[in-house]
């Protein structure tokens, strides 16, 4: 074999192998039928036909993770699994989930999107149907749909965690880093995870995004409770910023690391869409704060500014 040859397939190789890394996998994180939902046998769907182009994924039955390899040049063995929002009626699956996910990968962090289960619906817009529930002619019937929904969210969020820790060998990742983080009704599921968790499913860091956490929801903190990152905008036009600063006021009385990251402007739901506001730079924040915490290592950037 020539020399050329060698060079060809060492780079067919080496394609191949940056393929298989850029592929993600996707897993069910029960054995069976999700607990309390057996009966469900609607269909899953997907698709971005609504006000905004937002790409959503609803009628969720079957909860999985989909797998984003960290980096392995800057892979410490630590995790996170990402809730994206919705108001328990769909999942904002790309500005809430996939594309959080590919940039913590990049700074070497394993992320796991979560699908969570939510209410079914019959109707191929979802985010219409979340505008007419949320103060519109469904107000009602949404709010008893989401009252119903909730506990099986965030039963879905501590079954993430606790499939990570059980599979932690097979992904590559360290069981005492696995995080979770999520945005609106997926911080719904973050927050409710640091409240009544067991060795399985403890996070060892939570990251509650805008999300809807009202202090009735709260239970008594652990005194082990795991460090806390917390994202809002003062106009959120669903006003969920208070819910914010409870959650960090909780955990600043309980004298347990916490951040709050509170921008003047930004609205709901900005996830990783740019907005040329400072908002837009939140994950920047975030990762900065796992870097102090000891979850990834620093960058460039924050070794020059030291």
């Amino acid at each position: 074999m020539n020399t050329n040859m060698k060079t060809r397939l060492l780079l067919l190789g080496v394609l191949l192998a940056g393929l298989a890394q850029a592929q993600q996998t996707e897993v069910r994180i029960y054995d069976g039928a999700a607990p309390g939902s057996e009966t469900w046998n609607w269909t899953e769907k997907k698709n971005n036909k609504n006000a905004i182009n937002l790409m959503t994924v609803y009628n969720v039955v079957n909860p999985t993770l989909t797998v984003f390899p960290a980096d392995p040049a800057l892979a410490t063995g630590t995790s996170v699994v990402i809730c994206p929002g919705g108001g328990f009626h769909f999942l904002s699956i790309d500005s809430e989930g996939n594309d959080v996910a590919k940039c913590l990968a990049k700074k070497g962090v394993t992320a796991f999107v979560l699908k969570y289960r939510t209410a079914r619906i019959n109707t191929d817009d979802p985010f219409a149907d979340m505008m007419a529930g949320i103060d519109g002619p469904r107000k009602q019937e949404w709010d008893a749909e989401n009252k119903a929904t909730i506990p099986l969210s965030m039963a879905d969020g501590r079954a993430a965690i606790a499939y990570v820790r059980k599979h932690a060998a097979t992904y590559g990742v360290d069981p005492n880093k696995i995080g979770i983080m999520g945005f609106s009704a997926g911080g719904t599921v973050t927050a409710g995870a640091v409240f009544g968790y067991n060795a399985d499913n403890k996070p060892a860091f939570a990251a509650p995004i805008y999300a809807f956490f009202p202090a009735a929801m709260q239970g008594n903190l652990p005194t082990d409770a795991p460090p806390m990152f917390l994202v809002c905008a003062s106009d959120d036009q669903l006003n969920l910023a208070p819910h914010s600063v409870d959650l960090y006021n909780t955990w600043l009385a309980a004298k347990k690391p916490t951040e709050l990251h509170l921008y003047a402007k930004g609205g709901h739901g900005f996830g990783m869409n740019k907005q040329n506001l400072p908002s837009d730079g939140w994950i920047e924040r975030f990762a900065e704060w796992l870097a102090q915490q000891g979850f990834i290592k620093p960058s460039h950037t924050e070794h020059a500014n030291r």
